[in-house]
């Protein structure tokens, strides 16, 4: 059995700490077994662990999205990159297709395909290994869904309704038709008719997504289609798919699961009030706490209310209100003010816009131990570094040296460059330039050894 773990996200319901490149799953504010900071994504990885299913996932994702996966994850995770953004159908398309051709699945090996980000227990992923026989088992079976047994009538989840209206005792029912987003009203009616929660988790033969492709005219080579990835439907799999399905069944699952989508529901599963540097008074009632910044954040004498403080912005709201974050900062357009990378992190500290049309942009950068930066270049701007703390080497246009807190090192435009941190290393860089775009980076090579190997021709060469 294969996974395919779908990881999108445009950055929105959890602002200002999410981004366009680091969407929810990435954010650390659950509390592992160990009382450790973990993000949704590091907790489902540990999941899959127990049901020994990690070596079996495929992350479908943006490309703005695989350093971040790769910090958090390793860099031996399988990462299905989308050229473009086109909705869950091409993603998983393109995923089907990577199975097949570039690590040779059986086209009747079984798929499931599930967000990245799900709120569960360990028994989940028990019941996501069951879909394989029970897509197996059911020869004419297109599509096997889970089915979360609700708790309460909710107007935020899709619901899954059975032909059968009554529990018939089967492991799985057959699917009658679907519900998207009910009134709570339309929700009570459908519960009481048997109805389930949709939580987007769902299996099928490889060989049924190969067909569709293969009738799409499309080619199955992973390397071949993600040059006319743009050529995909850019549908829905719910729509491409799911209701053009002949047979589908739904298996229930009874145990615990949650939507994490909103600050009200994230903080419900919050080990601490407080993560960062801040105080909430005593006379606080349900009152969360979460500041990225190096100012301390005081609250006072409030009830029901969340912070939420990043170099991207500052979030104040009753929690009851956060599901309409999403609807208030459509026009908040700035560039991410936090990424992490497979090296480390960085944080913006100020841009400026000259009258002439030069910027300037001040970073915190922090590079991790036995970690480098690829060696570089940039046409558009250039640098200057000052260490502040650690120590390194730099490979500046072929030549190695040596660097620790308070050296200063300029990197003219055009110049190559790397470095690597012999001991974690904070850097403050002030870029210089007419775009400053994270796009203007030529790679010349990513792996330490590769890099001094060009330091050693150019002083044989000399």
């Amino acid at each position: 059995m294969k996974l395919v773990l779908l990881s999108g996200g445009s950055g929105k319901r959890l602002w200002p700490l999410s981004n366009e490149s680091r969407s929810k799953q990435f954010l650390k504010i659950l509390e592992d077994q160990s009382g450790n900071y973990v993000s949704m994504v590091q907790r489902v990885y540990q999941q899959l662990e127990t049901v020994n299913m990690k070596e079996s996932a495929v992350i479908a994702t943006s490309k703005s999205q695989v350093e971040m996966i790769q910090s958090q994850l390793g860099t031996d995770v399988s990462i299905v990159i989308e050229p473009e953004r086109r909705d869950t159908f091409p993603a998983i398309a393109l995923s089907s297709v990577y199975l097949y051709s570039e690590q040779n699945a059986d086209l009747n090996e079984v798929v499931a395909v599930l967000p990245v980000d799900p709120y569960v227990e360990n028994e989940f992923f028990k019941k996501v290994v069951q879909l394989e026989q029970v897509v197996v088992q059911g020869s004419d079976t297109d599509l096997a869904l889970i089915g979360v047994k609700p708790t309460f009538p909710s107007s935020k989840y899709g619901y899954i309704i059975p032909e059968a209206t009554e529990e018939t005792g089967e492991d799985c029912l057959p699917v009658s038709h679907f519900k998207e987003k009910p009134s709570e009203e339309s929700a009570r009616e459908l519960i009481e008719h048997g109805a389930f929660w949709n939580c987007g988790v769902f299996a099928f033969k490889l060989k049924y997504i190969i067909n569709i492709v293969k009738q799409l005219g499309l080619p199955l080579n992973y390397q071949e289609l993600l040059k006319k990835y743009h050529l995909l439907p850019k549908n829905s799999f719910d729509y491409e798919v799911v209701e053009k399905a002949n047979s589908i069944v739904v298996l229930p699952y009874g145990g615990y699961w949650k939507d994490l989508g909103t600050w009200n529901t994230l903080t419900e599963e919050m080990g601490s009030n407080v993560i960062g540097l801040g105080k909430i008074s005593e006379d606080s009632h349900n009152t969360h706490l979460v500041n990225e910044l190096e100012i301390p954040v005081a609250i006072l004498g409030v009830k029901d209310l969340l912070v939420a403080a990043s170099p991207d912005g500052i979030l104040v709201t009753e929690k009851a209100a956060s599901p309409r974050l999403k609807e208030m900062i459509t026009d908040f357009d700035q560039r991410p003010m936090y990424e992490e990378r497979r090296w480390g992190w960085y944080k913006v500290l100020d841009y400026t816009k000259f009258d002439d049309g030069t910027e300037m942009l001040t970073k915190k950068i922090c590079i991790v131990s036995g970690k480098n930066l690829s060696y570089q270049l940039h046409d558009k701007r250039s640098e200057i570094w000052t260490i502040v703390k650690g120590e390194g080497e730099i490979v500046l246009n072929d030549q190695l040296h040596f660097v620790m807190a308070g050296d200063v090192v300029k990197v003219p435009t055009g110049y190559k460059h790397a470095i690597r941190a012999n001991a974690d290393l904070e850097i403050i860089e002030v870029q210089r330039g007419s775009e400053l775009i994270e796009e203007d980076i030529t790679r010349l090579e990513l792996v330490w050894d590769k890099i001094l190997n060009r330091t050693k021709e150019s002083v044989h060469s000399s």
